[in-house]
């Protein structure tokens, strides 16, 4: 096996991907397998302090769409290419299919002007397997109540949530070799036996 894989998770918010995360840590740790856990916006100095703008300052979408790319340029650089030339499994808590839905699918921007910007930042890199966490608006939405704080996307209205899902599975129709959805509304214990079959293929 090539131990440089990409693997990203993505999912409206109250989807479930953060109570998954550590059985995902746990996984390649039992396998001993080296590996590296990071998130969108955020991973570095820089985009973590590019992170809380994003999550609780308005702005135009546009604006927004722009510092997320700035962040996830920083990220590339200084340590998802890096990692993955050392050998290492990278997984991310978000990468650029949140931008199409957040940003295009939920606020608008031309997913043409995404298309651009992820083509100059990102040239050719593309994760080997995104995990799609998905449940119904009404299920994340109650989640999301009886959690922390909300952000100011947490916060937006249900037609807002409705058209992150929708996006969302409209790219992972356009690429299903890459995403594989698991249905959130599953028990915890089935779900993470989804995950685990899929890496283990994915790592035997």
């Amino acid at each position: 096996m090539n131990h440089a894989l990409f693997i990203t998770l993505e999912g409206v918010d109250g989807a479930g991907k953060t109570t998954h995360i550590h059985f995902i840590e746990a996984y390649f740790r039992n396998k001993k397998l080296p590996f590296y856990m990071t998130r969108e916006p955020g991973g570095t100095e820089l985009g973590e302090k590019l992170r809380q703008l994003l999550l609780h300052e308005k702005m135009d979408a546009l604006t927004e769409t722009l510092l997320m790319f700035a962040a996830r340029c920083e990220h590339i650089q200084t340590t998802i290419q890096p990692k993955l030339d050392e050998g290492i499994i990278v997984v991310s808590d978000r990468f650029t299919d949140a931008t199409y839905a957040y940003q295009a699918g939920g606020k608008g921007v031309d997913p043409q002007s995404i298309d651009a910007l992820k083509h100059l930042i990102q040239k050719d890199l593309e994760p080997d397997l995104t995990f799609l966490f998905d449940v119904p608006v009404e299920i994340s939405m109650e989640r999301l109540k009886n959690t922390r704080a909300m952000d100011k996307f947490e916060r937006e209205a249900p037609s807002f949530h409705q058209a992150i899902r929708t996006t969302y599975l409209e790219l992972a129709q356009s690429d299903a070799k890459r995403f594989h959805v698991l249905d959130g509304t599953q028990s915890i214990p089935a779900i993470q036996e989804e995950i685990k079959n899929t890496l283990d293929r994915l790592t035997l």
